[in-house]
């Protein structure tokens, strides 16, 4: 299987990493000559996790995302999500035909509010069933310092995403492999969504304690958008039997792509939306935070997103919602978290 990465930010970079060190060749389309040029002279992308060196035998560098899909029976797209419709504008509508592609995005398109997925079927008639996507809960930058991580791989062609999966594990990094294609997509916006207001409730000074019922509180959110939506397998504690060799209780994984992604991404210190929150909090105004950030904080635009699709949807998302009435409607951290404070049980 000939691998091709689109995108050159962290977690490309680090999704690059994974398979290069299963000497795996890939065909890896970045942004500009001067990362190629950067990558083939010194080994490592000059602007995000540049502590990642590469064997470049193994890189086939480009700027022409075309060739790059041209040249690859599977594609893996890891550029954020307000970026994939220009990013993709000019490819043939026939571009994706005979193609796998394996999603990296964590957030809903925002210019139409689709995930990708149904973009794809959309605008390239790509069909389900050679869709895939990977998530976490992972950092891109506990991944470059090579810390035991793990990584979810969701297609409802289960043999394939198994097989899609062999090619990311290493000592480093264990997957897990379901057919759960848009719940794991849709919690994958939610937590960046709530990962930005635990950094608010952070920047305004609450305490571990208000934290820990906050982002619980989140998690029933969660799972109450993904019911309404029609995701069953949320539950945390129910599993489906056991392996009958080992007898080991079969995964379940919304214990860690759901439920252990929103933690990582609420906590970590590495989390760019919690970050994001957290200079909100301080009072910062948006454009000020987009200025001092090098990188994407996908819940900003997935804030909005989420607000418009829950429109129809109809779950009960204070928490979300206040998220996006902060970013999007000027309200006031401290007036907003006031509000919060009232619907947490």
């Amino acid at each position: 299987m000939q691998l091709g990465i689109i995108g050159s930010g962290s977690w490309a970079t680090a999704l690059a990493k994974i398979c290069t060190d299963n000497k795996q060749s890939i065909n890896w389309c970045v942004r500009s000559e001067e990362i190629v040029k950067h990558l083939q002279q010194r080994h490592h992308n000059p602007g995000y996790l540049s502590s990642v060196y590469f064997n470049t035998d193994l890189l086939n560098l480009g700027t022409d995302i075309a060739a790059t899909i041209a040249a690859s029976d599977c594609i893996l797209i890891a550029v954020p999500s307000a970026y994939v419709v220009p990013s993709l504008s000019k490819l043939a509508a026939n571009a994706f035909e005979g193609k796998k592609v394996i999603s990296a995005v964590k957030g809903i398109l925002p210019d139409n509010n689709l995930l990708l997925n149904d973009y794809l079927k959309e605008t390239f008639n790509l069909p389900l069933s050679d869709y895939f996507t990977v998530m976490g809960p992972c950092h891109a930058e506990e991944v470059a310092s090579e810390k035991l991580s793990y990584l979810t791989f969701s297609g409802i062609d289960v043999d394939v995403a198994e097989k899609i999966a062999a090619c990311f594990t290493t000592e480093y990094l264990n997957t897990i492999v379901n057919s759960d294609v848009y719940g794991v997509q849709y919690a994958a916006v939610l937590k960046n969504i709530y990962a930005l207001g635990a950094g608010i409730a952070h920047g305004l000074e609450y305490g571990d304690n208000f934290l820990s019922v906050l982002i619980a509180n989140c998690a029933d959110e969660m799972a109450g958008f993904l019911k309404k939506v029609g995701i069953k397998h949320i539950e945390v504690g129910v599993h489906e039997g056991e392996d009958p060799v080992t007898h080991r209780k079969t995964p379940n994984y919304a214990a860690s792509v759901y439920l252990g992604d929103l933690l990582v991404t609420c906590y970590s210190l590495y989390s760019r939306n919690r970050t994001f929150g957290n200079m909100i909090g301080k009072g910062y105004s948006v454009k000020a935070t987009q200025l001092e950030m090098n990188m994407v904080a996908e819940g900003y635009n997935a804030s909005k997103c989420i607000y418009l699709v829950n429109k129809q949807i109809g779950a009960d998302m204070p928490i979300a919602e206040t998220v996006y009435r902060i970013l999007w409607e000027n309200v006031k951290p401290r007036k907003g978290f006031n509000l919060v404070e009232k619907t947490l049980v």
